[in-house]
C-alpha cells in the first residue's frame, strides 16, 4: 500500500542526529555526533535504590494514572531546585512536567502555530526543536549567530514586519550546537524586543547546570515581568536522559492550554519517572553532584580542544564554550563540507554536518558540531587525530 501522510510530517525530514546515533552499534565507530550526556556521571546506584524503595513501599502511586499538569511531590522539588539562583517560578499553575524538553518544542508550536506562521530561530539550532516546529506547520526564520548571541540588528528587522512571529526560540546558554552564550546585555535587549513587539520567546536551557567555566549569567525569563517568556528545563543532562523528565513554566493562562495539548498528546509524563525524580532532588546534595558533572565535562572539553590545537588544520576555526556539550567547527573553504563528512564515517568517525542545524538545510555551510561529553578520553584523542588527517589531505 502506498501511504498518504500529512503534508505537514511529509515535510519533516528524519534527524540527522537520530541517524548518526544508529551508528553506534558499531562498536568501531567514534561517534563525536550525538547528543547524549556522559553515561558515567549516571546516578545508577541512587536512582535504583529510590526506585526498589518506591515499589516496596508505596507502589501504587507509580503504577496508576497520574495528572496532566505533573506530579505534586516533583513539581516541588523542581521548583525549589530551580528556584536555587534565581525565582523563575512562584506557583504551582505556572509549571508542568512533560515527557523531556522535546514536548516543550512540539506543545509550543501546537499551542500557537497555524500553517505558514512564523518562528524565528538562532541560525544555526536545535535540530529537534526545528524538526517539532515544522510539523506544526510553521515557517522558520533563521537569524545568525555572533560570538555573544543572536544578531539584534537583524532580529529587530524580523519583528518589526507587517507579519509578526508566533515566538523567538533561544538557547541561551551552552548553545546547541554552536556552544555559544547569549551575554547578559543581549539577553536584557532580546526581552526588551519582545516586550516591544509583544512577543513570546521560548527560552530552552538544557545545558545552564553544565557551566565549568565563568560565572552563571541571569536567565531571560528571570528578567520577564509581562508573562512573555516559556522556560523549558530538563533534568536529561544533569540526572538521565532516559528518563524523559522536563518541566514547561510560563504564564498560568499559556500553561493551561498548554495542559489540554498534554491531555491530547500522552495524558501524564511517566509517573515512575515524575517519582523516582522527586525523591532523587530531594535526598540529593545537588551542588555536589553538579560539581562532579561539571568537572567530568570540564576535562573532556579541555582534552578535546588540546587534541583540536594539536591536530587540526591551521585554517580552521571553533568555537570554545563555557559549558555543554558542544564544539562548533568551521573548515576553510579548500576542504568540501560533504566529502570531508563522508571520509570521516568511512574512517569510522561520525560527526554532525552544520547545514543539518540550520532552518533551511539545503543550504551549504562549512562547519560541523562534535559532542564532548559521550565518548571516551581515548576515543577523543583517536577521533580527533584522523580528522585532522582528513582537513591535510
Amino acid at each position: 500500500m502506498e501511504f498518504e501522510f500529512s503534508k505537514r510530517i511529509s515535510g519533516v525530514k528524519a534527524s540527522t542526529i537520530r541517524e548518526i546515533l544508529k551508528m553506534m552499534n558499531d562498536p568501531q565507530i567514534i561517534s563525536f555526533g550525538g547528543g547524549n550526556p556522559a553515561s558515567e556521571t549516571f546516578p545508577i546506584k541512587k536512582l535504583k535504590e529510590i526506585s526498589d524503595d518506591i515499589f516496596n513501599n508505596d507502589p501504587n502511586s507509580i503504577l496508576e494514572y497520574g495528572i496532566s499538569e505533573g506530579d505534586i511531590d516533583f513539581k516541588q522539588e523542581a521548583i525549589k531546585f530551580l528556584s536555587r539562583n534565581e525565582k523563575i517560578v512562584k506557583e504551582y499553575d505556572q509549571i508542568m512536567v512533560t515527557s523531556g524538553s522535546q514536548q516543550i518544542m512540539d506543545f509550543m508550536a501546537k499551542c500557537l502555530c497555524d500553517e505558514g506562521d512564523l518562528v524565528v530561530c538562532e541560525n544555526p539550532s536545535f535540530l529537534g526543536a526545528l524538526n517539532a516546529f515544522k510539523s506544526n506547520g510553521a515557517k522558520l526564520i533563521g537569524i545568525e549567530m555572533e560570538d555573544d548571541g543572536i544578531d539584534l540588528v537583524k532580529l529587530e528587522e524580523v519583528l518589526n514586519q507587517p507579519k509578526k512571529p508566533k515566538f523567538i526560540y533561544l538557547i541561551p546558554n551552552f548553545q546547541n550546537p554552536t556552544g555559544i552564550t547569549t551575554s547578559y546585555a543581549k539577553r536584557k535587549a532580546i526581552y526588551a524586543l519582545a516586550k516591544k513587539y509583544q512577543v513570546l520567546i521560548l527560552e530552552d536551557n538544557p545545558y545552564g547546570d553544565l557551566r565549568f567555566k565563568n560565572e552563571a549569567i541571569p536567565s531571560i525569563k528571570s528578567l520577564d515581568d509581562e508573562g512573555l517568556v516559556v522556560y523549558a528545563a530538563s533534568f536529561s543532562k544533569i540526572i538521565a536522559p532516559g528518563m524523559r523528565v522536563a518541566v514547561m513554566i510560563g504564564h498560568r493562562d499559556f500553561m493551561a492550554k498548554c495542559t489540554v495539548a498534554k491531555q491530547t498528546s500522552d495524558v501524564h509524563t511517566n509517573a515512575w519517572a515524575q517519582k523516582v525524580m522527586a525523591h532523587f532532588l530531594h535526598e540529593t546534595d545537588m551542588n555536589e553532584h553538579l560539581k562532579k558533572l561539571q568537572m567530568v565535562y570540564k576535562n573532556k572539553c579541555e582534552l578535546m580542544l588540546r587534541e583540536m590545537k594539536k591536530n587540526f588544520s591551521k585554517d580552521c576555526t571553533w568555537t570554545i564554550p563555557d559549558g555543554g556539550m558542544f564544539i562548533w567547527i568551521t573548515l576553510p573553504k579548500r576542504i568540501d563540507m560533504p566529502s570531508f563528512v563522508k571520509k570521516a564515517i568511512e574512517h569510522k568517525v561520525a560527526i554532525v554536518p552544520g547545514n543539518a542545524f540550520l532552518d533551511d538545510d539545503s543550504k551549504a555551510c562549512q562547519s560541523f558540531r562534535m559532542n564532548f561529553s559521550m565518548p571516551s578520553d581515548q576515543q577523543i584523542i583517536k577521533g580527533v587525530a584522523i580528522l585532522g588527517q582528513l582537513m591535510a589531505e
